[in-house]
């Protein structure tokens, strides 16, 4: 923090109601000197009252001495002045006190009010003497200058120190306005920076989760897939040869295209990483490239034609990559089909493909439907199997339980509707629609 505002304010260094100490020697240097002019000029009205000089001196100092307070109670300070105008003493009190009142924070209907006592006083108090000095002859003057005079010398003594005080006080506030709303803007700019670090860090957490999501779309279909093959190769190698090496060149027509799908992203990460830190070893792996590489290592069904993202012109194709794992599968489509968005073709095939993963999972055997509708504002999908027939090979798939979780985060960030859950005759139901627009 910069030492303004509270920090400028509280940090005082004088004794009292100073807040510096240069400040208290100045009010004191000035006290001392308005009580020596004042004591000086006690002597005169001493002999024009017919009191003791000594008395005099002492009211002149006491009155002179008004103005050490004059940061704390300037409205003191000047009353006092006034009051010692017609013992034409106070030159230094009333000036500077008129100053100290200006500067202050006080009303300026207060502060008009008192310049303008001082004023009359000084008026009032010139006039007077000079109409009785030209009285005694000491002074031979036309009647037109005594007015004159005593409005000009009210003016000079009040005017000045008024003006240069509002001048004083205004930039003095300014200076605090101004430091305030610094401390403000460093407050507002922390907050900002603490609330950017917020956001990077949920984001951070989005991106891996949407990294974790597209990971688990690109290998565990294929993975799975493979994992049921093998079963399959295993249970029928001896029975029946020839199924045995189609399912084996099935099982490594799967493994080359998750193998080649993991270099694509590997090989993504690594650019990546080059490219925010060239020349560097270990150099940490953005997240967004790692996003970037999961979503088009994603994209591609088949290794050879790699194209901008699955879409709902291959379901059939997913279905019967299926089948030939001997899943039995309908696939029953309603309404005509049409071009969507790719976000809501990917996220409506990624449901499909991850519903027939999990059927591979835990229900090996099961007879399942797929159906596809597309209506006039949406498409919906679900894929439902039967109870487990237990005919079916059980290849004892693991399951992180992310399958379901990451369906329902692709649908609900489209603002689709997403319901999972066993169907009364014990088997399973995925269902999802999402906006087609």
């Amino acid at each position: 923090m910069t030492a303004t505002g509270e920090d400028h304010v509280t940090a005082r260094g004088g004794p009292w109601w100073w807040e510096r100490r240069r400040s208290a020697v100045l009010d004191v240097g000035l006290a001392a000197v308005s009580a020596l002019e004042c004591g000086v000029e006690g002597v005169p009205f001493a002999w024009e009252a017919g009191i003791p000089v000594a008395v005099g001196v002492l009211f002149g100092l006491a009155a002179g001495s008004v103005l050490l307070v004059r940061r704390r109670w300037p409205i003191a300070v000047v009353l006092v002045a006034i009051a010692v105008t017609p013992a034409a003493m106070g030159f230094l009190l009333g000036i500077v006190g008129l100053y100290s009142l200006a500067a202050s924070d006080l009303p300026r209907r207060i502060i008009g009010s008192l310049a303008g006592m001082q004023s009359v006083g000084v008026l009032i108090v010139m006039f007077v003497r000079m109409r009785q000095d030209i009285a005694r002859g000491d002074v031979e003057v036309g009647d037109w200058l005594v007015p004159f005079a005593s409005v000009t010398m009210a003016l000079g003594v009040t005017a000045p120190p008024v003006l240069l005080g509002l001048y004083v006080g205004a930039r003095r506030r300014l200076m605090e306005s101004l430091r305030e709303r610094a401390d403000s803007l460093e407050r507002e700019l922390q907050l900002l920076a603490e609330r950017a670090e917020e956001r990077a860090e949920w984001a951070r957490g989005e991106e891996r989760t949407r990294i974790a999501r597209e990971m688990h779309d690109v290998v565990a279909h294929r993975v799975s897939l493979m994992v049921v093959h093998a079963a399959a190769l295993q249970a029928v190698a001896r029975k029946d040869p020839e199924k045995a090496v189609k399912n084996a060149a099935l099982v490594g027509d799967m493994g080359r295209q998750a193998l080649t799908e993991l270099r694509e992203m590997l090989g993504v990460l690594r650019a990546g990483g080059d490219a925010v830190r060239p020349g560097a070893e270990g150099g940490s792996v953005p997240l967004a490239a790692v996003g970037a590489a999961a979503a088009a290592a994603a994209s591609r069904v088949v290794v050879e034609e790699p194209v901008e993202g699955p879409s709902l012109a291959e379901i059939d194709e997913l279905v019967g990559q299926s089948a030939a794992a001997g899943m039995v599968v309908d696939l029953s489509v309603e309404g005509e089909y049409r071009s969507y968005a790719p976000e809501v073709e990917a996220t409506a095939f990624r449901v499909v493909q991850e519903a027939l993963t999990n059927v591979h999972k835990h229900a090996a055997g099961a007879k399942t439907y797929v159906r596809v509708a597309h209506r006039v504002s949406e498409i919906a999908m679900q894929v439902e199997n039967e109870p487990p027939s237990g005919v079916g090979s059980s290849a004892g798939l693991p399951s992180g339980g992310n399958g379901l979780v990451g369906m329902r985060e692709r649908v609900s960030a489209l603002g689709g509707v997403f319901v999972s859950g066993p169907t009364d005759a014990g088997g399973f139901r995925v269902s999802a629609v999402i906006p087609a627009s």
